[in-house]
């Protein structure tokens, strides 16, 4: 069986990049120094019975320390990652700017072979980016959701504000 996760994407029409996307750089030794490829949109794992809408704002509030905005979000698909992995993943047009992101964290013996556990954040920021700029932050597994964005008709029209997916 697949491992499933779920995710929120924001986005919104800056005035000067077009299309911007809200997206998040992950958190750890591995991913420190790295611009390239080391971006994802806020997502995480959830068990089978959960339901995935539920999970992906979950998922958000830890990962950025503030629930997902009221808007009006739509399921965008199920998209399958390299690693086998399902992200579902809810979109919508928003206007987000948290004061600070405190991102929940994770055990990692650091460094490896030595020991010691540290504590790494998830994610070590977030910042609207805009989408041919995304297209080489995000992690490769990730550039269909940026084209369903752009192919979904809802992107391209801004909707009443509902707090649940369509």
């Amino acid at each position: 069986m697949s491992v499933v996760s779920a995710g929120i994407l924001l986005y919104r029409r800056g005035a000067d990049a077009g299309l911007e996307v809200w997206i998040a750089h992950m958190g750890g030794p591995f991913w420190a120094g790295k611009e390239a490829h080391a971006w994802s949109l806020p997502k995480g794992e959830y068990s089978t019975d959960e339901d995935p809408w539920l999970a992906a704002r979950r998922e958000f509030a830890e990962e950025m320390g503030s629930p997902a905005p009221s808007a009006d979000y739509f399921r965008l698909g199920a998209f399958r990652q390299p690693s086998g992995k399902v992200i579902t993943v809810f979109a919508a047009e928003a206007d987000f700017g948290p004061e600070e992101i405190r991102s929940n964290t994770f055990p990692l013996e650091w460094p490896k072979g030595s020991g010691r556990v540290q504590y790494f954040p998830e994610i070590d920021r977030a910042a609207w980016i805009p989408e041919a700029e995304a297209r080489t932050l995000l992690v490769r597994g990730q550039l269909p959701i940026l084209d369903a964005l752009l192919e979904h008709p809802r992107s391209r029209a801004p909707g009443p504000s509902w707090p649940g997916p369509s």
